[in-house]
């Protein structure tokens, strides 16, 4: 019996190496990239039963990648591996047409029934989100209309800067141009009614997005 393929996306190859040494004993690594659009072109190209992504990676995000290759493959299994423990991540995953969401600092068995899940057509959300999820989902309680009004580019943008990275660091690392963060930044600070970056920082950390 063939094993299930799995393509990696994560831009940290220290990470993805230990991501790979996990799903190798049960699964087929089919191959590891590094940005959005590799993750783009290597699925068209593999063909793999399941992507294992993170959400934060250079060009386009995981998310962004996901939403693309469901216009060609609406069949395509996802699933986000992401430090982000902000439900409204996974909430927005799920709505791009996600079918998993596991934290990177949660039990690597977590992981492999993710995989496993999503080759049985399931979902699989993290235990530790699950329930914040599901009283989202429901009506329950929300995110404040402020953090509700911001892209998925800008909290990437406003977890960076509130982990200490400059506008050139952040451009960088998301493999974007320093005018564009700066853009981002200036319409993120607008939403948010905040005039400096301690005021920024302050409503990262209040609202889980980094922590202290």
């Amino acid at each position: 019996m063939s094993r299930a393929r799995v393509l990696l996306a994560d831009d940290h190859r220290v990470v993805a190496e230990g991501l790979k040494s996990i799903l190798a004993v049960e699964f087929d690594v089919a191959g590891v990239v590094e940005d959005g659009r590799a993750m783009i072109v290597a699925a068209k190209a593999l063909r793999p039963d399941v992507i294992v992504s993170d959400i934060t990676m250079p060009d386009l995000n995981g998310i962004e990648a996901l939403e693309e290759l469901k216009k060609h493959d609406p069949n395509v299994r996802v699933i986000f591996l992401t430090m982000h423990k902000d439900v409204a991540y996974a909430r927005r995953a799920l709505e791009a047409g996600a079918c998993g969401f596991v934290l990177k600092h949660s039990a690597p068995e977590e992981l492999t029934m993710a995989v496993r899940a999503a080759l049985e057509g399931r979902t699989f959300i993290t235990p530790l989100l699950a329930g914040e999820l599901l009283d989202s989902t429901r009506g329950g309680p929300q995110q404040t209309d402020q953090l509700a009004s911001l892209t998925l580019r800008q909290r990437e943008i406003l977890r960076l800067l509130a982990e200490g990275l400059s506008a050139k660091q952040i451009a960088a690392k998301l493999g974007i141009s320093h005018r564009t963060v700066e853009f981002h930044k200036y319409k993120m600070m607008e939403s948010l009614g905040a005039k400096t970056n301690a005021e920024v920082i302050q409503f990262a950390v209040k609202h889980g997005i980094v922590e202290v």
